[in-house]
């Protein structure tokens, strides 16, 4: 037996150590303990492990995301960049499915972009979707009572009739996001990207594409690309989130909710979530 294998695999010569942050899903700040979403709460306890490993001379974080929320998509792309920075680390962001949207916001923080040919990548833009009720009610015999201090405080209501003024600030806001978009993709593509002005349009693309553009900068999968830089012996750890005593994980960051709370909210909006999150995965066909 080699004395090398009684020694800790992270002693042991030759064998490089890479942790891995897995950021799969739609994203979402739910405080639900049943649902999985991907938000800030749910991989800083990873991010955290991942950037502390001393001899890593890189994270690796795999995304697969449709996008959701983009304050938690700036949230999480922001904490990548500080731990990146604090650490003196490099990040190498391999996308699998799709990086559209907010999953492709958090794939900006990556030093390097690589996809595989048939990812989905782009889709820079905003949406906002509703439904409107208000026929329906009225079928229904149902009628609609809302007390306010103050007159927009039921701007958009799915049950009352759209106004021209609620829907001119809603656009003002999608712009005012879409902007940040814009200069936070300029940022960190720099020089790669091609004069093109529908890599803002919202439009996305398939990886070929996508690498003339200069959204992505090469092709390839997590093991082979890391082994074929690193070595051979090159392993990789995936950094999981830590979990309770029923298996599920264990936020790394208070959500300020009771336990109480949790279930309450998750108990009547589940369904619409649930929806939510079919709709985000069907915009790419997936």
């Amino acid at each position: 037996m080699r004395l090398s294998r009684l020694l800790p695999r992270a002693l042991r010569k030759n064998e490089t150590t890479i942790p891995v942050v897995r950021m799969h899903g739609a994203i979402m700040a739910s405080s639900s303990p049943l649902r999985q979403n991907l938000s800030l709460t749910a991989v800083a306890g990873p991010l955290e492990r991942a950037f502390s490993m001393k001899r890593a001379p890189v994270v690796a974080i795999s995304v697969n995301s449709p996008g959701g929320s983009p304050v938690q998509s700036r949230l999480i792309y922001a904490r990548i960049r500080e731990l990146a920075a604090e650490k003196n680390k490099k990040v190498l962001v391999f996308v699998e499915d799709v990086a559209a949207s907010g999953g492709y916001m958090i794939a900006l923080a990556g030093d390097e972009i690589i996809a595989d040919e048939t990812s989905i990548v782009g889709s820079i833009g905003v949406v906002a979707a509703g439904f409107g009720f208000v026929e329906a009610i009225g079928r229904l015999g149902v009628e609609r009572r809302v007390y306010t201090a103050g007159k927009n405080k039921v701007m958009l209501d799915p049950f009352q009739p759209e106004k021209k003024s609620d829907i001119a600030h809603v656009k003002n806001l999608q712009e005012d996001i879409h902007r940040i978009f814009i200069d936070m993709v300029k940022e960190r593509r720099g020089g790669k990207l091609v004069d093109d002005p529908d890599i803002f349009s919202g439009m996305f693309w398939t990886g070929g594409p996508a690498r003339e553009k200069g959204l992505v900068d090469g092709f390839g999968h997590m093991g082979t690309e890391l082994k074929k830089r690193y070595g051979d012996k090159t392993r990789l750890v995936l950094m999981q989130a830590r979990r309770n005593l029923l298996g599920r994980p264990v936020p790394a960051v208070g959500t300020g909710s009771s336990v109480g709370a949790q279930l309450a909210s998750h108990l009547p909006g589940s369904i619409a979530d649930e929806l939510e999150e079919r709709a985000l995965w069907g915009r790419y066909g997936l």
